[in-house]
């Protein structure tokens, strides 16, 4: 499958690492390709550049947003939550028709750690890209793990079974369908249908609690189960 990844930073790079090498060609879409390419720097968690990541995995293509979003069948929006929606307005309309993944949250770190909600109660990141983009099929979801999470559930005590994921949308058969996906590439399981894009809110505003507990238990490689 040909997928587009919106963002460079470590969740987007180790998503792109991870499809490429099930075999899926992956553009990378960032708002200058020349200079993400060219930095050497490791990344705030210590993840590899984008150079270092493309000559592991030569298939991997750096384009802008919109050409990136152009090339993909289908869209992951990984960016941080401050930037996701210029970078959502720079695909154009490239996305028109196709499903977007959104894994972004609305984190402000501005007055330091930990961070606040930009956006919550009456509103989400994620109705705000549905709003940006009419005709995308948003569908918000990975965005209440952490990435080792997002793409191996099973690496967590009681393997994939005992962790519960959300989708959140408006159109069913993308859910559906992203459903379909998150099994066949990272093996989740507990996938739950939580309804319409407005129950992004539910699951971004999970952040605070997502980050006292990362605190309580010392390490991000956690998550949860909806017992029912």
């Amino acid at each position: 499958m040909k997928i587009a990844i919106l963002g460079t930073g470590v969740v987007g790079k180790t998503l792109a690492g991870k499809l490429a090498s099930l075999g899926h060609d992956v553009a990378l879409g960032t708002r200058d390709p020349d200079a993400t390419l060219t930095r050497t720097a490791p990344g705030p968690f210590g993840d590899l550049p984008v150079a270092a990541l493309v000559k592991d995995h030569p298939t991997i293509q750096v384009l802008t947003f919109a050409d990136a979003a152009a090339h993909g069948e289908l869209a992951i929006l990984a960016t941080g939550g401050q930037v996701t929606l210029a970078a959502a307005a720079a695909t154009g309309s490239a996305l028109d028709g196709k499903i977007l993944m959104d894994l972004s949250n609305p984190l402000d770190f501005s007055k330091g750690f930990p961070p606040t909600l930009s956006v919550c109660n009456d509103d989400s990141l994620g109705e705000q890209v549905q709003r940006a983009l009419p005709a995308a099929k948003v569908v918000k979801t990975l965005n209440t793990v952490n990435v080792s999470v997002m793409i191996a559930p099973e690496a967590l005590p009681g393997g994939a079974e005992a962790h519960t994921l959300f989708v959140c949308g408006d159109d069913p058969d993308a859910k559906a369908r992203v459903t379909g996906l998150l099994r066949e590439w990272f093996g989740w399981r507990d996938v739950l249908d939580l309804g319409d894009i407005t129950t992004a809110r539910g699951t971004e505003m999970y952040l605070p609690l997502w980050l006292r507990m990362m605190g309580a238990v010392g390490k991000p490689a956690f998550n949860i189960k909806v017992v029912r």
